[in-house]
């Protein structure tokens, strides 16, 4: 007997005009955001206005987060919901990694994140 189960993971559509810090568009969006990564770990975009460049350099930028050193990986502890980074498992998923923002809607909290990840400074958070 075999079970087929599709996973459908949220879409986000991002407008313009929810972009704006602080107004009450954002903070849904915000919200958004953060339920789709606590439920599913990730969720999809929907934004017209990205640019294949834009595109390509959130790709290579994801990128070299993953290829910080485990070492400095391991430093990003939060309690839950977050948890910080989560390292790929051998024997559960060996292709997962996460990492994990106390709140990635305030600046300070990204820019700690950032500092954490990269101490000798990242030239798009520096």
């Amino acid at each position: 007997m075999s079970v087929d189960a599709k996973i459908e993971f949220p879409v986000i559509e991002f407008r313009s005009s929810d972009l704006e810090r602080g107004t009450d568009g954002w903070h849904r969006l915000c919200n958004k955001v953060r339920e789709a990564c606590e439920t599913f770990g990730c969720f999809e975009v929907v934004y017209d206005t990205i640019s294949t460049e834009v595109r390509e350099e959130m790709f290579r930028l994801i990128k070299e987060l993953v290829e910080v050193p485990v070492e400095r990986k391991q430093k990003n502890v939060l309690p839950p919901p977050s948890h910080g980074w989560v390292g790929p498992s051998s024997h559960v998923s060996p292709l997962y990694e996460g990492f994990g923002l106390g709140d990635a809607s305030k600046y300070d909290s990204v820019k700690n994140f950032a500092q954490l990840m990269w101490p000798k400074g990242h030239p798009l958070f520096w």
